[in-house]
């Protein structure tokens, strides 16, 4: 029996819906009117992916609203679904159009040819910028500073020694044994160095620091835990760059976050188990980074004005830290004799050993002198994210980079040697034994700085100056430049450090020479060194500032003539 499905031709076997065809050439017409309405309304300015045709009026009048909405919002960039939209060249073709747009508008303020803005100088800022932010050396600014011209100024308050300072322009924040935290407002470099007028004599530009803000602790409530001060020596001090903090640590085991503004306490940090010794921020962060006598190493975020966390591996107590920009910190622990370089992210460390001497040729033999070991490295200071710098208790500054557990280069005797004790001095007898007791010892490195990614390095000590150095073409070496106030390259190393062998001329004296030590600029134990650059990337020159104290920081093992302060330093760079 045959069925009509297998007679009827293939074309008309196949089952149609009835209700298929109107209803896809109604949807067709409707997408039609729809794509008609809103092409009259206004055009769309990008076809996006994932956008829905909807031919609702009221999409059609929210549509303005939102354009305002994003057009005030963004500027001259495009709506935050475009940037969703665009790829990532696009993204980065975007900023850097932008970048080269501000560079152009920073530039043609100073009046410079387009040409040469395109060719030398938005090609040296990209240079410096990428250099900046792989933590490289980039910047040789130690020849372009004249470091013989400076003007020096002293200010102080009736405290005892001043034991460390912090700058953030326009500012200064300094601290001392008897517990007081002032604020500074330190002058400004401009009227100081302005040609006079010819037309009334101004008066002159005030040189001096003005103090506008003072808090002192109290020794009698260390007992008192809900104090907000300190309650004992008040050992360091930070503050941080974008201006709202400022951290002090002491020997009363507390850390305390003040506001920067009017120095009342923020929070008090008691995890620390012994005094406080050094405090550094994260450069461009509220990062703080804490060291103290209890061989531990503390990170704190200021923004949340927490704790974060705790690092460990020092044997000897850490007497001082640093960092730059890198999410890391450097630490030095005093008789361990190492530097530890802690990359908080990993949490891993990098240990530096420490501990040698001053290294003698075998053509020196004995002219040399005596040779001193380093017993402890008590400074650390980092030039950029690869290379550092340390100061220890014989006078040596040594060059390390990261990628070797040695320095790379050691300069010995960096401040020079105190003089051979005198009898009396040496012996309580009535009629002492004339031979000297002693050798002469070396000038421990009690303050060190760099300025960041950059070659300058400044130590001081306890000889009257304050050093500067430069890290050589090759970073392979430490070279002298002179001192802060006076000029004194010396081909020799043993020329710069040994004062003795010194002489400078004096105005009055009749041109004669007196010793180096006669013509000191700094009377007093240099207890820390700050440097903030002055205009941008250091352009108007340096601003060196030092904590001097009669004592050194932690102890009263050395007492040296001299006054209780600090002292100013503004360095111009050099006219060509």
């Amino acid at each position: 029996m045959s069925s009509s499905f297998f007679t009827l031709p293939t074309s008309q076997r196949k089952r149609k819906r009835t209700d298929t065809g109107p209803i896809s050439s109604s949807k067709k017409r409707t997408t039609a009117v729809t794509t008609g309405s809103v092409s009259k309304a206004a055009p769309p300015k990008k076809p996006r992916r994932d956008e829905s045709i909807s031919g609702s009026e009221s999409d059609d009048d929210e549509a303005p609203k939102r354009n305002d909405i994003f057009e005030g919002e963004e500027g001259d960039t495009n709506s935050e679904s475009d940037q969703e939209d665009e790829t990532g060249a696009e993204r980065r073709l975007r900023l850097a159009e932008r970048y080269l747009a501000n560079v152009k508008g920073e530039v043609d303020e100073a009046g410079f040819d387009a040409e040469e803005i395109d060719r030398d100088l938005i090609a040296e800022r990209l240079k410096e910028d990428v250099a900046e932010t792989k933590g490289r050396l980039y910047r040789h600014i130690a020849s372009e500073l004249d470091f013989q011209g400076t003007t020096k100024t002293h200010f102080r308050a009736d405290t005892l020694s001043t034991t460390s300072i912090a700058t953030c322009p326009p500012y200064a924040y300094t601290v001392s044994k008897d517990l007081y935290i002032i604020k500074w407002q330190l002058p400004d470099p401009t009227l100081l160095f302005a040609a006079p007028q010819k037309t009334k004599k101004p008066p002159p530009p005030r040189r001096r620091p003005t103090k506008l803000l003072t808090t002192r602790g109290n020794i009698h409530r260390a007992n008192d835990h809900t104090y907000q001060h300190h309650t004992a020596h008040i050992l360091t001090v930070a503050a941080s760059s974008d201006g709202r903090f400022v951290a002090t640590g002491g020997a009363d085991k507390r850390l305390i976050i003040w506001s920067a503004a009017d120095l009342t306490p923020l929070r008090v940090f008691t995890q620390h188990r012994d005094a406080v010794t050094g405090l550094a921020f994260r450069r461009g962060t509220n990062q703080l980074y804490s060291s103290s006598k209890d061989r531990t190493i503390k990170t704190w975020s200021l923004n949340e004005l927490a704790y974060v966390e705790t690092l460990f591996g020092h044997q000897d107590e850490v007497v001082d830290v640093a960092a730059l920009a890198q999410e890391r910190c450097l630490s030095v622990g005093a008789r361990d004799r190492t530097v530890r370089l802690w990359k908080v992210v990993e949490e891993t460390q990098l240990v530096f050993r420490g501990g040698g001497g001053e290294k003698k040729s075998r053509n020196q033999g004995k002219e040399a002198g005596p040779s001193f070991a380093e017993g402890s490295i008590d400074r650390v200071a980092m030039i950029d994210e690869e290379m550092f710098v340390t100061g220890a208790d014989n006078g040596s500054l040594s060059l390390w980079t990261m990628h070797k557990k040695k320095p790379v280069y050691t300069l010995p005797l960096a401040h020079g040697l105190d003089p051979a004790l005198k009898p009396e001095e040496a012996y309580a007898e009535q009629h002492p034994n004339p031979k000297v007791p002693s050798p002469p010892q070396p000038r421990w490195i009690t303050a060190l700085a760099t300025v960041p990614y950059s070659d300058l390095i400044v130590s001081g000590s306890w000889d009257g100056w304050i050093r500067v150095w430069k890290v050589s073409a090759d970073k392979r070496r430490i070279e002298a430049v002179g001192t802060v106030g006076r000029a004194h390259i010396a081909e020799n190393t043993s020329d710069v450090v040994m004062d003795e062998a010194v002489t400078v001329e004096h105005e009055g004296t009749g041109g004669k020479d007196k010793p180096a030590e006669e013509a000191q600029t700094v009377r007093g134990v240099i207890n820390d060194i700050s440097i903030l650059e002055r205009g941008e990337r250091g352009k108007d020159g340096l601003c060196i500032v030092a904590a001097i104290g009669t004592e050194h920081r932690f102890g009263r093992w050395k007492k040296v003539q001299g006054k209780n302060g600090a002292v100013v330093f503004e360095v111009r760079k050099v006219v060509s």
